[in-house]
């Protein structure tokens, strides 16, 4: 998504005039983000977007207000994911690949990535993850497995997945079978790509 297909499908958010203005008070004065960030929710609401698959308002307008920032995105990022509740810090991780603030803020991923919120854990593997190193990000893959977060959230996967996730998941699967318990089917789908696909890479 970009700020212009959120702004679009924020057109009928309950007090559109509160965003705007929001919009343009960010951009003149960065520090009122921290006042405007919190109130999204309340002034936005919180209902799916229909023409932002996956979105809510409060998350687009937030979005919104980050990308609207002149400079420091990277300080403000990480003082509106410290002190922000869940759906802040996860408006906050979509908002990063929409900021030129290269790999500054990968430290909000690997913690995102520890957390047992799902929500966090999903907007964390993003687009932005493609920052995180392959070691972090293959155990980020995992850690959706384990904590079903369905792997359609992570960006790039099959681009990025390897034979040493392959390992790992197979690793992960023969657990599985022994306990009496499957993989996600997903995670068996990637497992089976994987697998497919290593003698031609070989």
């Amino acid at each position: 998504m970009t700020p212009d297909s959120l702004r679009a499908a924020l057109r009928g958010v309950p007090d559109p005039d509160w965003l705007d203005t929001a919009v343009r008070r960010v951009a003149t004065e960065p520090t009122a983000i921290t006042r405007l960030f919190p109130a999204a929710g309340r002034k936005c609401g919180r209902a799916a977007l229909p023409d932002a698959p996956g979105w809510t308002a409060d998350d687009a307008a937030r979005v919104l207000l980050l990308t609207s920032l002149p400079g420091d995105h990277a300080e403000y990022a990480q003082n509106l994911y410290q002190h922000g509740d869940a759906a802040e810090k996860r408006a906050v991780l979509r908002a990063l690949p929409l900021l030129p603030i290269g790999a500054e803020a990968v430290p909000l991923l690997h913690d995102a990535i520890r957390t047992n919120d799902t929500r966090l854990v999903a907007a964390a593997l993003g687009p932005y993850a493609e920052h995180l190193d392959p070691a972090a990000w293959r155990q980020a893959v995992l850690k959706c497995v384990f904590s079903g977060v369905p792997l359609a959230a992570v960006a790039d996967l099959d681009t990025r997945a390897d034979g040493e996730l392959a390992t790992m998941l197979a690793a992960l699967a023969a657990e599985r079978h022994a306990a009496g318990r499957d993989l996600p089917a997903d995670a068996t789908a990637l497992l089976h790509r994987l697998t497919a696909a290593s003698p031609r890479e070989a």
